[in-house]
């Protein structure tokens, strides 16, 4: 593929991303097919001579889209959003076509004072604290990780990090082996299995507190776990506190477990992955009050904020911190201004980097401050239209308070009830839905995910959960009359 030839099938391809775009609403929203469809339908070797595009765009159709769940379609209610827009999508074709690997700022310096810079906009568009802002002369700063499990787990070892020294400085005595083996972490019973995982990773114990009535991990039951702990000779160093959980979008008490963290001298990592874009909303600001006490704090645009996966957004109080933790510097990395400038390497567990801040500029700069601000709260809006019409049914009920995009509700009855309704739901394939469960209640998730998410689009889903609901239950009558 020459350069005219990439311009004619670059163009063919934009005119297939729209097109595909535009009418993905039409698209079954789960596939219908088999663990195993795909490998039956190519080859079992690459091709030893080349072959056209042609043939490779027919095969997109044939073989790819059969197997896609389409997450940007707005019947797609599961999980959590996924961003995408075509600013974003422009922005990650440029960056594939720079193709530079921004570890140091020598390796390409547009790629790391681009995303130094962007990412004091995007703290500011949150009102974070100034000391997580890099400006010209801050302690703190910002990074793009891959992923809101990433940047836990780059919290956590740093924390890790300083926590050792600080305890072999207190207990001179004790090896790094003697200390990493007393080392405890905390978190609530909410959280998401990413923070468990870094504690495997990381090879640190990790403790999951009760949260209270409303989900919520609270300073006095963080205060009471590490007087258990310490007496029995653990080290406690390391909490993370979620805004806005996976089961049910629950909060945190950021203004408790802050000054508790800051008293007991303990990092304290905030996990704000999909809440974290409404906060650049005034009226949902408040929810993140409490992270000027945090040491490191992590949202995913790309999750809620149009921009394309990966773009997950980390700040750190001080980026000394996770230098000194991730600092190695071989001759071959090293440059002239080694010292004077940011090398993200130091900040992330890989050493390579693409060009991820280019995306999220194109988007911050095509839709702005307040188009962003609009679609999220249209999307709570339309969560909000959802809720009414499951409180309208006596049938169901609504199982934790609707705070943003995300609606957790049941038909009322058994576990099993709802498992059944779930299956039908997904099994039916026009709407997708996933489930949860939390102190042994399980209640489905229904999340508005895509961009172009209507009021139509919610009045669908409704339709088609509530005829279904009817069936399972007039399934369940006639099983019980039966015996």
């Amino acid at each position: 593929m020459d350069h005219a030839e990439f311009r004619r099938q670059g163009k063919e391809m934009v005119d297939f991303i729209a097109d595909f775009m535009e009418g993905i609403h039409d698209r079954p929203v789960f596939p219908n097919v088999k663990p195993g469809y795909l490998r039956e339908m190519i080859p079992d070797c690459a091709p030893q001579d080349p072959e056209s595009w042609e043939a490779v765009q027919a095969d997109i159709e044939r073989v790819i889209m059969p197997g896609v769940t389409f997450w940007h379609s707005p019947h797609f209610h599961a999980y959590f959003p996924t961003g995408n827009s075509y600013p974003a999508m422009l922005g990650d074709m440029l960056s594939g076509a720079i193709g530079c690997i921004g570890f140091s700022w020598a390796s390409s310096p547009a790629c790391t004072e681009l995303e130094t810079v962007v990412l004091d906009w995007l703290g500011k568009m949150l009102q974070l604290p100034e000391c997580f802002l890099a400006g010209t002369s801050g302690e703190g700063g910002g990074v793009i990780q891959g992923t809101a499990s990433e940047a836990t787990l780059v919290a956590l070892l740093a924390a890790r990090s300083k926590a050792v020294q600080k305890f072999k400085t207190e207990y001179p005595d004790m090896s790094d082996h003697d200390i990493m083996s007393k080392l405890i972490m905390y978190t609530s019973d909410q959280a998401h299995s990413s923070v468990e995982r870094a504690a495997m990773l990381g090879a640190v114990r990790c403790r999951k507190l009760q949260s209270s009535e409303d989900l919520a991990l609270t300073g006095p039951v963080l205060q009471a776990a590490l007087q258990e702990d310490r007496a029995q000779g653990l080290m406690p160093f390391f909490v993370v506190a979620t805004l806005g959980t996976t089961p049910s979008c629950a909060f945190d008490n950021l203004q408790e477990l802050g000054p508790v963290c800051r008293a007991e001298v303990m990092w304290l990592h905030v996990d704000a992955a999909y809440a974290g874009s409404a906060f650049i909303c005034p009226e949902y600001r408040p929810l993140l009050d409490g992270v000027e006490f945090a040491d490191s704090f992590n949202f995913n645009p790309h999750k809620w904020m149009r921009v394309n996966f990966d773009c997950s957004a980390m700040w750190i109080r001080k980026r000394a911190d996770i230098v000194d933790a991730f600092n190695l510097d071989p001759l071959y990395l090293k440059h002239d201004n080694q010292g004077l400038v940011t090398d993200y390497r130091h900040w992330q567990i890989p050493l390579g980097r693409r060009f991820r801040s280019l995306k999220l500029w194109f988007v911050l700069r095509m839709f702005g401050v307040k188009g962003l601000q609009e679609q999220i709260r249209k999307q709570v809006g339309l969560a909000k239209e959802f809720e009414v019409l499951v409180r309208s049914d006596d049938r169901f009920e609504v199982t934790a308070k609707v705070v943003m995009g995300l609606v957790c509700f049941r038909l009322k009855g058994s576990n099993e009830l709802n498992e059944q309704l779930l299956k039908q739901v997904n099994e039916g394939k026009k709407i997708h839905l996933v489930p949860s469960q939390v102190r042994g209640t399980y209640f489905l998730r229904f999340a508005v995910c895509a961009a172009t998410t209507e009021s139509g689009d919610v009045t669908y889903a409704w339709d088609i959960i509530s005829q279904l609901a009817g069936e399972v239950l007039e399934g369940q009558n006639s099983q019980n009359m039966a015996e």
